[in-house]
């Protein structure tokens, strides 16, 4: 289902700053107590260990990116893009992005964030408010406009 052009707008910069920091302190609130869990506080608070960790890169990288995924797949945001009502859509159709799309948009995000957060700095230069990330998967974020206050 296409959104309605008229009820929706594009997502700008602070919205979607918001919805990320959002994600980020849901994400460490399970990623850090896992990490202390199997490896002890002090590696948490100091990286004390500098060898590779198979369980803490999947802890901490494969985990937060499976479950960005499966949120864009079936909620179309993540839990931050939620809370603002924003949501990721294809940027030709206003539908559902594929999951190649979504996959492209993730790997993206590292392409976004060299050099200098240039790709995320540009959705508040971009007229329809997309990032590097968005422009290489064709998708763009959405939100619901706000209602007009009435008074009576």
């Amino acid at each position: 289902m296409e959104p309605d052009p008229n009820s929706y707008e594009y997502a700008g910069f602070w919205i979607r700053v918001l919805a990320a920091l959002i994600d980020t302190v849901l994400v460490l609130l399970i990623t850090v107590p896992l990490v202390g869990w199997f490896y002890g506080w002090d590696e948490v608070a100091f990286g004390t260990e500098e060898n590779f960790r198979p369980l803490r890169f999947t802890i901490e990288w494969l985990l937060p990116a499976l479950a960005t995924l499966v949120f864009w797949r079936y909620r179309a945001a993540t839990p931050g893009k939620i809370a603002v009502r924003a949501r990721i859509v294809d940027a030709r159709t206003g539908g559902p992005p594929s999951v190649m799309q979504l996959i492209v948009r993730y790997l993206g995000y590292f392409v976004s964030i060299f050099p200098f957060f240039l790709g995320l700095i540009w959705v508040g230069i971009d007229r329809r408010k997309q990032g590097f990330h968005d422009k290489l998967a064709r998708t763009v974020v959405i939100r619901r406009k706000a209602e007009p206050v009435k008074f009576e």
